[in-house]
């Protein structure tokens, strides 16, 4: 059962599914919620704490399932409202809270606010979207689907006007200087969370409202509504989060958090960190993660920066230098196919060469360094992606339950699945599937349920404060993380290769280091620069305690 925390989202362990992805129930070809309850007991299994669901909305599907037609209604493939009430019931009773998406920016251009918008200037519907007579408004602001969009605004023949989106032409953006949009939204929202919705995703968060001589983005009227939604929870449920997808620079998206101890949204992505892990480690260098890091504001009081690898998007490109773009298109993505818009749409298996060192060491930052770490589903066993498929439909594919037909997602004939499963040598389901690994003690998924476990067992992971260490080697990185009960000392060898690295640990003399898979004691902490080996892609979590002999 869940236990009653305000702030639940500071020690959760986030994982993210696509219901059509994950198992299919009733032989259809597509995931559906009554699967996904279906495995419950899995996920619980792997000590996650919070699901995070893609949009399973009433939707043409053109965008997976971004393009809302009805924000109240289940896609019939999916299932029905009584099929999500049940699936938050069962997730609450295994102490799993659950996240819903709220695609709050735009619509699918067949809602039928649009609908009835396009087909009338005196709607009152009309109102909703963003129309004008031309199409160079707001000419500042940048195109994000720079590989399928060539303008934000699109001709609608129907309508005899261009209407606004920042994404998809078929997603026409609302009008947030509408105050009937606004209590839309709001009235949605309170639909979700009266059936036991626990956080919800605010999608494309930086874009909702549109000005003259702007670039259309973190506009301060954005910052407005959000405080107003935030208050709108607030005031009627308990223990509820919202997280901001702002895809900014860490001193733009800290102001999502809001106010004083924050007023706005309970967690926002740290994007500009996830391409600088990809870059360390092909650099072998800490420095790209150090300079990221201390460039980060520190959250409000009840603010919490959510990490991740690897996600249902490409590995965006947005927050890096030109040059930076250019070798991680170098090194990750080779084949054009890779790539799309700026980004690369890869999982994170591939990106690392299917290197289990790799794996595990990239998996220790993201559940050492501060924030709530997010897991994309069936990278906790080293699922693979296909190129082959449009769009971002290669990092989409069925979960690999088992070596069975269909990799064990369905029941139906092959043909008819949404997406065929990965069958290349390295990445079949075949071998990579989760019955196979369950089997073994030594698999990679059994490794991701160590770590979860020790990670949920020091909090100050979650809430504590950082301090990075200067070891004496470029491609260690080192730092203390800490609160008022516990201090933890991390160490990577970003390096292919073996490495020392003498660390200045002076201020914990007298402190025992323990190895804290194994409760391995290290040689204490004196005045003498702390001497770690490390084997290639190598780390250490060490809990530091004082030594009652050396105090003695």
């Amino acid at each position: 059962m869940l236990t009653p925390q305000p702030d639940w989202y500071k020690d959760a362990i986030i994982y993210e599914v696509g219901v059509r992805c994950f198992y299919d129930s009733n032989a259809d070809g597509q995931g559906d919620i009554p699967g996904l309850i279906e495995k419950l007991d899995y996920i619980h299994s792997l000590g996650v704490t919070c699901i995070w669901l893609l949009p399973f909305y009433q939707s043409p599907l053109r965008d997976g399932g971004y393009d809302i037609s009805d924000y109240r209604s289940l896609h019939p493939d999916f299932g029905t409202i009584e099929d999500f009430k049940r699936l938050v019931h069962e997730a609450h009773e295994r102490g799993i809270r659950i996240m819903t998406e709220l695609v709050l920016n735009h619509t699918s251009d067949q809602h039928p606010w649009f609908q009835a918008a396009r087909k009338d200037r005196n709607s009152p519907y009309r109102d909703y979207y963003v129309w004008s007579d031309t199409d160079d408004k707001y000419s500042q602001a940048r195109i994000i689907f720079i590989d399928t969009e060539r303008s934000n605004w699109t001709w609608d023949h129907e309508a005899g006007q261009y209407y606004w989106h920042r994404f998809f032409s078929h997603q026409p953006d609302l009008n947030y200087d509408n105050p009937k949009v606004q209590q839309e939204i709001l009235d949605i929202v309170a639909y979700w969370l009266d059936m036991g919705v626990d956080g919800l995703r605010l999608d494309a968060v930086p874009y909702l409202f549109e000005r003259e001589g702007t670039n259309c983005e973190n506009l301060p009227e954005t910052h407005q509504f959000l405080k107003k939604l935030r208050k709108f929870v607030d005031e009627r449920w308990e223990a509820r989060a919202l997280l901001a997808e702002a895809n900014q620079w860490p001193e733009d998206v800290v102001a999502y958090f809001g106010d004083g101890d924050g007023d706005e949204c309970h967690m926002a992505y740290h994007f500009p960190l996830m391409p600088r892990l990809y870059i360390a480690l092909r650099r072998e260098e800490a420095k790209p993660i150090v300079e990221i890091m201390q460039r980060t504001p520190q959250p409000p009081k009840n603010g919490q920066w959510c990490l991740f690898l690897r996600n249902h998007d490409e590995l965006t490109l947005e927050m890096v230098t030109d040059e930076e773009r250019d070798y991680l298109y170098e090194e990750y993505a080779k084949d054009p196919r890779m790539r799309l818009n700026l980004g690369i749409r890869r999982r994170l298996a591939p990106l690392l060469d299917n290197s289990r060192r790799r794996i595990e060491l990239m998996n220790s930052l993201l559940f050492s360094l501060p924030g709530t770490p997010i897991i994309y589903y069936g990278d906790e066993i080293g699922m693979g992606d296909n190129i082959y498929l449009g769009d971002r439909d290669g990092v989409r594919t069925p979960m690999q339950w088992s070596g069975d037909r269909n990799a064990g997602f369905s029941r139906a004939d092959p043909q008819r699945l949404y997406l065929p499963p990965i069958r290349d040598p390295v990445y079949s389901y075949e071998g990579i599937n989760v019955e196979a690994q369950e089997r073994l003690p030594t698999s990679l998924l059994s490794w991701m349920k160590r770590i979860i476990f020790v990670r949920k067992s020091y909090p100050v992971f979650g809430r504590g404060s950082i301090k990075f260490l200067d070891p004496n080697n470029r491609s260690v990185l080192a730092f203390i993380r800490e609160d008022e009960h516990t201090k933890m000392l991390v160490a990577c060898n970003l390096s292919r290769f073996p490495q020392p690295a003498q660390l200045d640990l002076r201020e914990y003399k007298g402190y025992r280091p323990f190895e804290v898979f194994g409760r391995v004691p290290f040689p204490l902490i004196g005045e003498l620069p702390y001497l770690l080996t490390f084997g290639p892609h190598d780390f250490y979590w060490f809990e530091l305690q004082p030594d009652p002999d050396a105090a003695a």
